[in-house]
C-alpha cells in the first residue's frame, strides 16, 4: 500500500496554505443538555491538527455528526464540538454555521495562518451521502474549493463512499493524517502475521453484524471468545433454552455451522446474568448458560465466564492457548450502560488490559466502554476510533476512503 502521509505534506511546507482536514468528530451528545459525553474522537485528531497549526497552515476541519436527513437539524450541530476542540487545542476554533454557504466561505476567507475553522455538519448537505455521483461530486467540488491540500484523519468514516471521504481526495493533493496512518498500520498487523497466540473477543447484539468478520477470522485465530447479545443465538444453536434473550432466529443454523467448523476455537459463556426485564433496576441473578429461565432475558455474561475468558486471554487456561500475544476486541459483553450488567464488559476489558499481549480495541461501543468504565486507555495497545471501519478492514474489504488516498 502506497499512501502519502502528513509528514510528506509538512515537508513540502504548509505555512499560509489552506488545508482541508476530514476528521471524525461524531461524538455522543447528552439528549437533554446537548453536552459531549465522550470526547475521545476529538482528542484523537489533535496530533494532526496540532502539527498543521504549528507549521502555519490555515486549517479547515469538516466532519459529520449523527444521521441528519440531508438538511440542517439543530440537534446534530457541531457547535458544541467547536467549543471543546478549541479548549483542547488551547486556541479559539472559528465555527461556520453552514457547510459550504456564505458563513463557511466568510469563515475560511478570514482564517489566519495557524488558525482552525470547523464547518457545520457535512450531512446537513444531501450531497455528502448521495449515491448519485453527480450530486456527490458537486458537493465535493464546493468542499475542495476551500483547500489547497486534503488530509483524511477520519478513520471512522473511511468505509463510507461519501463526498468528503471519497470524492474530495480526487480533487486535491491528498495525504493520510496521523490517526488514519496509525489505524492502518495496526490493523494490517492483525491481517498480516500477528504474533501468536492470537485471541479475538467479539460482543455486541447481532451475529449478522459480525458474521463476515467471524468467517474471515476463524481460520486465522487461535481462540474466538463470544459474549454480548450475539452469544444467545449461538447458545440456541447448541439447543439451549435462552428465555426472552436476544436471538436472530434466521442465524441459528449459521451459528450451528460455525460451531461445527470452528474446531473448538469458539468459546461461549457458561453462565449469564438473567433479568426479569430489560431495565437498570430489574431483578436479576446469575444462571447457567444452558438453563436460562423461559421468562428471563440475558443481559450480561456471568462471573464464571469472565474468569474463563480472562484465563484464555492470560494464557492460564488448561485447554486454551498459552500467553496470548495478540488480542482484538470488538463489542461489549453485556448492557454495560446499566451498572448491574456492566461487570462482564469490565472484567473482560480488565483482563485484556492486564495481559502482556498487543491489544487492539475495535472502536465503537468497545472504545466507549473503556472510557465509560474509567479504565486506563494506556493499558491497551491501540484503541481504534472506527468500529465499523475496523471490522470491514479485518474482513478484507476495500475501504473507499483508503482507496481514495492510494490513488
Amino acid at each position: 500500500m502506497s499512501i502519502r502521509t502528513l509528514d510528506d505534506l509538512l515537508a513540502e511546507g504548509v505555512s499560509g496554505r489552506r488545508v482541508l482536514v476530514r476528521a471524525d468528530l461524531n461524538v455522543p451528545l447528552d439528549k437533554q443538555t446537548g453536552a459531549i459525553t465522550d470526547d475521545g474522537r476529538i482528542r484523537a485528531v489533535l496530533p494532526t491538527l496540532g502539527a498543521l497549526t504549528e507549521a502555519g497552515a490555515k486549517v479547515i476541519v469538516c466532519s459529520h455528526l449523527g444521521r441528519p436527513k440531508g438538511s440542517p437539524d439543530p440537534q446534530f450541530s457541531l457547535s458544541p464540538v467547536a467549543g471543546r476542540l478549541g479548549e483542547l487545542l488551547g486556541a479559539p476554533v472559528h465555527f461556520a454555521t453552514d457547510t459550504v454557504g456564505e458563513s463557511a466561505q466568510a469563515t475560511v476567507a478570514a482564517l489566519g495562518d495557524g488558525e482552525v475553522a470547523l464547518l457545520e455538519n457535512l450531512r446537513f448537505n444531501k450531497g455528502e451521502t448521495s449515491k448519485d455521483e453527480a450530486e456527490r461530486g458537486a458537493f465535493a467540488d464546493q468542499l475542495a474549493a476551500f483547500g489547497d491540500a486534503y488530509v483524511d484523519d477520519a478513520f471512522g468514516a473511511v468505509h463510507r463512499k461519501h463526498a468528503s471521504v471519497y470524492d474530495v481526495p480526487a480533487r486535491l493533493p491528498h495525504v493520510a493524517g496521523r490517526l488514519v496512518l496509525r489505524e492502518v498500520e495496526v490493523l494490517s498487523t492483525l491481517t498480516g502475521n500477528p504474533e501468536r497466540p492470537y485471541v479475538v473477543v467479539l460482543g455486541g447484539s447481532k451475529v449478522s453484524d459480525k458474521l463476515a468478520v467471524i468467517e474471515a477470522l476463524l481460520p486465522t485465530v487461535d481462540r474466538l471468545l463470544i459474549g454480548g447479545g450475539m452469544c444467545f443465538t449461538f447458545l440456541k444453536a447448541q439447543g439451549h433454552e435462552i428465555g426472552t434473550s436476544l436471538c436472530e432466529e434466521e442465524m441459528v443454523e449459521t451459528c450451528r455451522n460455525l460451531l461445527e467448523r470452528s474446531e473448538g476455537k469458539i468459546m461461549l459463556p457458561v453462565d449469564v446474568v438473567a433479568a426479569d426485564a430489560f431495565a437498570p433496576d430489574a431483578a436479576h441473578d446469575v444462571v447457567p448458560a444452558d438453563g436460562i429461565p423461559s421468562h428471563r432475558v440475558g443481559l450480561d455474561i456471568g462471573p464464571e465466564t469472565v474468569a474463563g475468558f480472562a484465563a484464555a486471554l492470560r494464557g492460564s487456561s488448561a485447554d486454551g492457548p498459552a500467553n496470548a500475544r495478540t488480542i482484538f476486541w470488538n463489542g461489549p459483553m453485556g448492557v454495560f450502560e446499566m451498572a448491574a450488567f456492566a461487570n462482564g464488559t469490565r472484567g473482560v476489558a480488565e483482563a485484556i488490559a492486564a495481559s502482556d499481549a498487543f491489544s487492539v480495541v475495535g472502536g465503537g461501543d468497545s472504545a466507549a466502554a473503556v472510557r465509560a468504565l474509567g479504565l486506563d486507555e494506556k493499558s491497551f495497545g491501540h484503541i481504534s476510533t472506527g468500529g465499523g471501519a475496523s471490522l470491514e478492514y479485518l474482513e478484507g474489504k476495500t475501504l473507499p476512503g483508503i482507496a481514495a488516498l492510494e490513488n
